[in-house]
This record gives structure tokens, sequence and C-alpha cells, in this order.
């Protein structure tokens, strides 16, 4: 299993529905098992990918902190922070 983390522009929503996209049914087709306002994990292929996305900073600092975890989705994840 493989952790990441990353800094982003975009707002933990913005990040959930991306990963939605780019890992769920419309992307690599892995299939949902649960999400929340700052969570989502997939299944899939024999292996999984969870992405938790949280606002940081003081205000009018406008950064998210991702966190992906994946278990043989690695490939994929890091094309996924490159997008975000």
């Amino acid at each position: 299993m493989a952790r990441y983390g990353v800094e982003t522009r975009r707002s933990p929503e913005e990040v959930i529905q991306l990963a939605l996209t780019f890992f769920g049914e419309e992307g690599l087709g892995l299939s949902l098992t649960s999400e929340d306002g700052c969570c989502i994990s997939f299944e899939g292929g024999g292996g999984h990918v969870t992405v938790a996305a949280a606002r940081e900073g003081t205000p009018g600092e406008h950064r998210t902190n991702v966190e992906l975890e994946s278990r043989e989705w690695d490939y994929h994840v890091r094309r996924f922070m490159g997008e975000i």
C-alpha cells in the first residue's frame, strides 16, 4: 500500500468530485465503496484508492491538502495528483 500527499487550490468538494469522475464508473471504472464530504473510496482490480481532502491555511489562503492511499493503482493516483 502506498500513501501520497499533494496540495491544490481546488476546494475539497471539487477534489472529491474530480476523484469520482476520474476513478469511478465514468473514468477507470472502480466501484465506489464510500463517500462523504471529505473522503471517497473505491475498489476494483484487486486494489483500492482512498482520497481525503481538507481545507488548510488561514482565511484568504485557498489551499486544500489531499491525502491519497492506493493499492495496485499507484500509476493512476500519480496521474490524478498531476491533474488536480
